[in-house]
C-alpha cells in the first residue's frame, strides 16, 4: 500500500514511518496540513495517518473536508487527545480508526492490516455501474454478464476510477498508479490506457475533462449520483 503518514513530531513520526516501511509499505511523510493536502491532490494513496495536532489547523479538520468532497480514502487518526469525545469526533467525521499515542508500533501495523482487509474485504463487493458487474474482491469486470479481460495496469486505472466515483482524477495521479509496474510510463500511456478500457467497457465509462483529468462517468450520463443532496431527474436512471 502506499500510505500518507501526517505527522509533525519528528521522534514518533519516524518511528511510524519505519515501522510501516518494514511492513512493505510505501510511506510519503509530511509535518503539515498544506502539504498533506498538495500530496493528495498529485497522488492516489490507499490509506491516510492522521495526527490530529498540525503546525497549521487541526486534523479532524482536514479529514471532514476530505469526507465533505467525496474522498473514501481510509483514514486513522494517531493522536493524543484520549477522550472518549474526541475519538467520537473523529470516528463521526470518517475517521476508520483512532489508536491513542503513545500505542505499540506492531498494534499499528495490526490496525492498519485491519482497515486494508475492510476495503478489500467490501461486504458487498460486487457492485454494478450500467452495464458492468464489477468484484474488487476478486479484481474481475463482466460486461452484460460476459467476462472482460483487463491487463495489469488497465485493472489499476480502473481501480482508481472505481474507488474514487465522480471524482476527477489528473493525469500524474493516474500515471502515478502505474510506476508500480517498474516500466517507463511515456507521455501518452494514460491516453492509450483509457482508450482501450473505453473499448471494453463502454465509450462513456470514462469521462475527460479537457486539460484537467478523467472521471468515473455515471451509468445515465447525469452527475447526480455523485453529488450528496441531489436527485436524477433523468428518465434513464
Amino acid at each position: 500500500m502506499r500510505i500518507l503518514l501526517i505527522e509533525d513530531d519528528t521522534v514518533p513520526g519516524a518511528a511510524v514511518r519505519d515501522q510501516i516501511a518494514s511492513d512493505g509499505h510505501s510511506v510519503d511523510w509530511v509535518t503539515r496540513l498544506d502539504a498533506a493536502g498538495d500530496a493528495m491532490a498529485g497522488a492516489i494513496f490507499d490509506l491516510v495517518l492522521l495526527d490530529m495536532m498540525l503546525p497549521d489547523g487541526r486534523g479532524i479538520t482536514f479529514l471532514k473536508a476530505l469526507r465533505a468532497r467525496g474522498d473514501v480514502t481510509p483514514v486513522i487518526i494517531l493522536t493524543a487527545l484520549d477522550q472518549v469525545s474526541d475519538r467520537i469526533d473523529g470516528l463521526n467525521a470518517g475517521a476508520d480508526d483512532y489508536p491513542v499515542k503513545p500505542f505499540d508500533l506492531s498494534e499499528l501495523s495490526a490496525r492498519i492490516g485491519t482497515v486494508a482487509r475492510r476495503y478489500s474485504g467490501n461486504p458487498n463487493p460486487i457492485f454494478t455501474h450500467g452495464p458492468l458487474a464489477i468484484d474488487l474482491a476478486a479484481r474481475s469486470i463482466r460486461r452484460d454478464d460476459k467476462p472482460v479481460q483487463l491487463t495489469a495496469r488497465e485493472w489499476a486505472l480502473s481501480k482508481a476510477f472505481l474507488s474514487r466515483p465522480g471524482q476527477l482524477l489528473s493525469k500524474a495521479q493516474l500515471e502515478d498508479k502505474l510506476y508500480a509496474f517498474a516500466s517507463e510510463v511515456e507521455s501518452n500511456t494514460i491516453e492509450v490506457h483509457v482508450s482501450r478500457l473505453r473499448k471494453k467497457l463502454g465509450a462513456k465509462v470514462i469521462e475527460t475533462e479537457r486539460g484537467m483529468g478523467y472521471r468515473l462517468g455515471t451509468p445515465c450520463g447525469c452527475r447526480a449520483a455523485f453529488r450528496p443532496g441531489l436527485a436524477c431527474r433523468s428518465v434513464r436512471c
